[in-house]
Order: structure tokens, then sequence, then C-alpha cells
């Protein structure tokens, strides 16, 4: 029996989602602090839907997880990100290196 790309691509993302909700079990989601954003010095970029995909490492207590998100905001440093799981959306602020662009996957 041959095996459906869309099939597999959706089995995917249900181990993800999976993955996201273990992590979440280990502690809260991490996210850039006040001062490491630095909003007061560094512009604010706010990007207009559709959002592109990314893909990019978030940790939730000491446990961290490459995640499947979209980009929706960013500074010159970091990257604010949003993400589902199931029914649960996160959302949280990361450094700019920890994200790679999906759309060529």
């Amino acid at each position: 029996m041959g095996s459906s790309k869309r099939l597999a691509a959706h089995y995917d993302m249900r181990a993800q989602h999976q993955e996201i909700l273990r992590a979440a079990r280990s502690g809260p989601l991490q996210s850039l602090t006040d001062r490491e954003l630095a909003l007061r010095e560094y512009p604010l970029t706010i990007y207009p839907r559709p959002h592109r995909p990314v893909r990019a490492w978030v940790r939730f207590g000491p446990k961290s997880v490459l995640v499947d998100a979209i980009l929706v905001r960013s500074t010159p440093l970091a990257v604010g990100i949003e993400f589902r799981a199931e029914d649960q959306t996160f959302r949280c602020w990361v450094w700019g290196n920890t994200v790679q662009d999906a759309a060529g996957d």
C-alpha cells in the first residue's frame, strides 16, 4: 500500500502538537523580557496577514522544541511568533537567529 503525502503531513503535525503539549507541562512558555526586546531603542515591525511561515526554537521551562509558527512581528534582533497545538495558541518573542524561513519547505 502506498502512503499519502497529505496524511504524512497530518501525522507530522499531530506529532509536533503532542510534543509541544508535553513540553508545555514542563513549565511556562519562555519569552524575551522587555529589557531584552528594548522596544524604546529598536523599531518594531508588525506584519500584515497572511503571516510568513517560519520554524523556530521555543522553550517551555527547561525543555526546548522546534515548532512550525508564523512570523507576526519583529525588531532588528528579535521575532514575535505564534504557533498552535490542538486548540491552544501560543505567542512569544524569541531571538531572531532561532528562526528559519519555512516557506521553502
